[in-house]
């Protein structure tokens, strides 16, 4: 079942850019084989991380391509398709080739802030269109609504190919109360790093990170030590990166992980516009954290 591959840590992979602004695709094979290699449970391509707002379309199937030949069966991979379109995502789902790809991950439809009920026809549009696995993405900060616990509820009991969501709300009690009513065939993912412990002492299966794309060793371990219900020892390795959570977001993503990734030599500081780099005050802090810790610079 495609459920207990989406377990543990899910890195949501950034796309490095060159000074030119290009994709730096032997960046992105390098970064795919540092996750291969440190732990990373499965991965998510072409998420909001990922900058897929930027990138043509031509720039994306080849992202998609060739992360799926280095991965190579390897891992699971998730694919972000997301449209605030509906038919845009069925036509992608029916016209694409889907080949090495594991479940595909769709966001509420972002500014023209559908009712719930059109939320909900969105996802079933989607889920008639498609036997590839599906996983929910709730983030009202970026979308401009929430989607409620009750149609998430809805949703996952009527379409079997439904099967997770990825929740970034930041409200405790709605995950919580999704965990708690939820059909057995479908689990609820964290969308948030700072909240992945407690999460998952509720009863969420795992994450997609964004620091993973930097510590992906680290936080797999506090993901995997959590999930076998040793709080004591994840709870340790969260509070390690508690001043990282925070300086992560205080630019915007993936600005504070790009930066971490540049301190680390693996790839340039270079974003597309509309967004930039992190402030030279937060890149010095974040430098000084990572010398703290121990991680090679």
């Amino acid at each position: 079942m495609i459920q207990t591959k989406l377990r543990g840590m899910g890195v949501a992979l950034i796309t490095p850019f060159k000074e030119d602004d290009s994709v730096d695709y032997a960046a992105l094979l390098r970064l795919v084989d540092y996750q291969l290699q440190n732990g990373t449970d499965f991965l998510c391509v072409l998420g909001t991380t990922a900058e897929t707002p930027t990138l043509t379309t031509e720039e994306k199937q080849k992202i998609k391509q060739v992360v799926v030949e280095r991965v190579n069966g390897r891992i699971p991979i998730l694919l972000g398709i997301s449209s605030n379109c509906t038919q845009t995502v069925v036509n992608t789902l029916k016209n694409e080739d889907m080949t090495g790809v594991d479940a595909v991950l769709v966001a509420v439809p972002y500014y023209n802030k559908p009712s719930q009920e059109g939320i909900y026809q969105h996802y079933k549009a989607i889920a008639n269109a498609t036997d590839l696995p599906i996983v929910l993405y709730n983030v009202p900060g970026r979308t401009g609504v929430n989607m409620t616990a009750e149609t998430t509820l809805r949703i996952a009991r009527e379409f079997k190919n439904v099967i997770a969501i990825k929740e970034a709300s930041g409200n405790i009690t709605q995950m919580d109360d999704i965990i708690k009513n939820k059909p057995v065939n479908f689990d609820v993912i964290s969308g948030d790093d700072g909240i992945t412990f407690p999460l998952i002492t509720l009863g969420a299966v795992g994450v997609i990170s964004v620091i993973g794309n930097a510590f992906p060793r680290e936080f797999s371990r506090m993901t995997r030590l959590a999930l076998s219900g040793d709080y004591a020892n994840a709870l340790t390795i969260h509070h390690k990166f508690t001043e990282l959570f925070s300086l992560l977001f205080v630019d915007g993503n993936p600005a504070g992980v790009k930066a971490m990734l540049n301190v680390m030599g693996l790839i340039e500081n270079k974003l597309r516009l509309p967004l930039v780099p992190t402030r030279i005050t937060t890149f010095e802090k974040m430098r000084k954290i990572l010398e703290e810790l121990n991680i090679k610079c």
